[in-house]
């Protein structure tokens, strides 16, 4: 492993290229603010973003001007400005592409020098104005956010030793961890989200004060919470994130499904470990998302949500059985009500609730067919109650095969490829993404001699029904079973 001064030497060589080669325009805006008596510095992400050697055409900025001296200055330097959040401090600005070399936009954040924390009975912080870049940066959430550089002459600021932190991969307070978790109890969910995408380890201190503080989460509300949660589950290593939220008791109060899959394992072992193969789950379902031309580009939230949350129904339907067997009967719609309850209550829109929900219900769907070959028929509903998410099912059937035995995985791989090769040979003859019966409603009616009504509802029903069994019947037969079954009923209700 390499050594802290080593490592600190490497992210110092590497800032230096990235800070020299730093946008024209932020060290011009920056003369711009000196001219005018203020201080401007680039803070958090970006900077600690430049020692990990990447750059960004979005920049964050901390100054000594009130809002109205920022805006005025800004007016000056873009083509564009707008109040982000005022009562904040945050003033943002645009210069297009067409004025740089590059063609790219940058766009600017700038907020003045503040410090905030939270009244006890509010969900919302109550924002001061401060007076020094230092005090700015101690407010930050951890110290690897809390380095700074000013501009226009490019000096270094790092007041809480963040680049050291940075160099050894630790996520650390800039100021006592329980003052830092009180004033914003968000950062806790941030500990979570930056272990996740920067695969850091968050330090004991901090860690040990996220244990005795996690309640506390509960003062935030939930729109913010959601919006950590999602950028932990689009980060490039989730699970990370996620065994923060559970191992410090966050996860209790934000998302309890969670841990509460951490069943016990008796010692035969009659049951996998739920909560570890939900995340192993996650993985592979990462694993098989596509680039941006596929059927799944990634990072896709779907999946990713519906991969940790598919088995959330177990410890509802947990049952032990005679002769020493466990089984979890209908876990797949226990689940599906328990995410839908979950993900509304943490505020995502009505489309991933939807979709997530769905694919829980769905995901055991496959396993029937395993036993025994479909028919096209059954593959015609497996696909038609997919609908758009068949290419996400497929995905989380094929990551939900988590078992050691490798003769059982090679049979479930094989079942799988078998069924998706049905599923395209049946599209190709039949367009199955858009099943519709061979006579429409207008032609239901003609036939019938009938206006609108339920009876063409249920016609139509009938007809789907039949498409569905049989595959396409055409017009002639279709005409023919439309009208022996318009007889039968009218039959049955003249008896009646």
């Amino acid at each position: 492993m390499t050594d802290a001064p080593t490592t600190l030497l490497a992210l110092q060589k590497r800032a230096l290229g990235v800070l020299a080669g730093l946008s024209s325009d932020a060290v011009e805006l920056g003369e711009l603010f000196r001219a005018a008596g203020h201080e401007l510095a680039l803070v958090g992400g970006p900077v600690r973003d430049a020692f990990l050697g990447r750059s960004s055409a979005d920049l964050d900025f901390a100054t000594s001007a009130t809002p109205d001296e920022t805006q005025a200055i800004l007016a000056r330097w873009g083509d564009a400005h707008w109040d982000i959040g005022r009562e904040f401090g945050t003033i943002g600005a645009r210069r297009f592409g067409s004025r740089r070399s590059s063609g790219e936009d940058v766009v600017v954040e700038v907020t003045t020098y503040r410090t905030d924390e939270y009244d006890p009975s509010s969900r919302k912080p109550v924002v001061a104005f401060g007076d020094s870049l230092e005090g700015d940066l101690s407010r930050r959430d951890f110290t690897v956010n809390s380095m700074a550089v000013r501009v226009p002459d490019l000096t270094f600021v790092d007041p809480f030793d963040g680049l050291a932190d940075l160099a050894r991969g630790v996520l650390r307070t800039p100021v006592d961890p329980r003052q830092s978790f009180d004033d914003d109890p968000l950062r806790m969910m941030r500990a979570a989200r930056f272990a996740a995408q920067l695969g850091f380890t968050v330090e004991e201190g901090t860690r040990a004060a996220i244990v005795d503080m996690a309640d506390r989460i509960t003062i935030v509300s939930a729109e913010r919470v959601r919006d950590e949660l999602t950028k932990l589950l689009l980060s490039a290593q989730p699970r990370l994130g996620l065994q923060v939220l559970v191992e410090t008791g966050l996860a209790q109060h934000v998302l309890p499904e969670l841990p509460a899959l951490r069943l016990e394992i008796d010692e035969h072992h009659r049951h996998k470990d739920v909560y570890e193969h939900s995340l192993t789950v996650l993985d592979k379902a990462i694993a098989s998302e596509t680039g941006p031309d596929g059927p799944v580009p990634g990072p896709d939230l779907v999946l990713r949500l519906a991969a940790l949350l598919h088995d959330i129904g177990k410890p509802r339907t947990r049952r032990f059985e005679p002769g020493g067997g466990v089984s979890f009967h209908h876990h797949e719609m226990v689940g599906a009500k328990l995410t839908a309850r979950r993900l509304k209550e943490l505020r995502f829109d009505k489309a991933t609730v939807h979709d997530v929900s769905r694919l829980t219900e769905l995901h055991l769907r496959f396993h029937g067919y395993g036993e025994g070959e479909w028919t096209d028929s059954a593959v015609r509903r497996y696909v038609t109650d997919a609908g758009p998410l068949l290419q996400r099912l497929h995905r989380l059937t094929r990551s939900d095969c988590t078992t050691r035995n490798q003769r059982k995985a090679a049979r479930l791989s094989a079942a799988y490829d078998d069924l998706e090769a049905r599923i395209e040979r049946l599209q190709e003859q039949e367009e199955l993404d858009a099943i519709r019966p061979d006579l429409d409603g207008t032609q239901i009616m003609e036939i019938l001699g009938i206006g609108p009504s339920r009876e063409v509802g249920a016609a139509y029903k009938h007809l789907l029904e039949l498409r569905m069994e049989r595959g396409p019947l055409g017009a002639d037969v279709a005409r023919e079973e439309l009208l022996a079954w318009w007889g039968a009923r009218s039959g049955s209700s003249s008896d009646g």
